[in-house]
């Protein structure tokens, strides 16, 4: 099931026919009290979410299933009509797994959903993993050091969940802002180090996995 939380209508039934006949179960919302009311019934594999709604937008939804454990991994993919950086930007840092502006065509949509659903169900049938005090699992979005819970926000999960994937090799800072933030540049923000110093502050212990090399980027080193 996909969910779309669209407050035009015919935008709304376009989109919901277009998945339809292309396969997929979709079901659409035109006020973000009646998609909260549908996710409290059913978890869809997937939500697609307006931006420009009335009473409360798309990116504070998109903050509020973040922060809850039913709904952090959920993928979620925002529509705008404001092309702006900053729209896309503040989207994706609020943990947006793609980001498309409107006007837009059907056929790139399920395009986008598709591959949006193949990079994040690739990620759930991931194995734990264990060095040394960290224990991480992705199915659960788990983090343990020395055997206490350690709570990360979205981003913090997803950048020690990178390094790890290739723990050894040293990730440039354009690789982690891509994969991550969807940036193709630092720009002028220091977004990666403070992220970088939080959640090793947060891993304690073993904040000592995650490597600095200089002038290039970071690198996961087992135990």
């Amino acid at each position: 099931m996909i969910y779309l939380l669209e407050d035009d209508d015919s935008i709304r039934k376009l989109v919901v026919y277009a998945l339809e006949s292309q396969g997929f179960q979709a079901q659409g919302f035109d006020t973000p009290e009646r998609f909260r009311e549908a996710l409290a019934q059913q978890l869809p594999r997937l939500a697609i979410l307006d931006i420009m709604l009335p009473g409360e937008d798309g990116i504070s939804i998109l903050k509020s299933l973040r922060s809850s454990p039913a709904t952090a991994d959920l993928p979620v993919i925002m529509l705008t009509a404001r092309d702006t950086e900053y729209d896309r930007v503040e989207g994706l840092d609020a943990g947006a797994d793609d980001f498309i502006s409107k006007p837009f065509g059907m056929m790139e949509l399920v395009a986008r959903i598709r591959a949006v659903l193949r990079r994040t169900e690739q990620k759930i049938t991931e194995r734990e993993f264990r060095s040394g005090p960290l224990y991480i699992c992705p199915e659960r979005h788990e983090v343990l050091v020395d055997g206490k819970p350690v709570t990360l926000t979205y981003k913090e999960f997803m950048l020690l969940q990178l390094l790890i994937e290739n723990r050894g090799l040293v990730l440039t800072r354009e690789i982690l802002l891509e994969r991550v933030w969807g940036l193709g540049a630092e720009r002028e923000n220091r977004t990666l180090d403070v992220h970088i110093r939080t959640l090793r502050a947060k891993l304690g212990i073993a904040a000592g996995l995650i490597q600095t090399v200089r002038g290039v980027g970071y690198r996961f080193t087992e135990v």
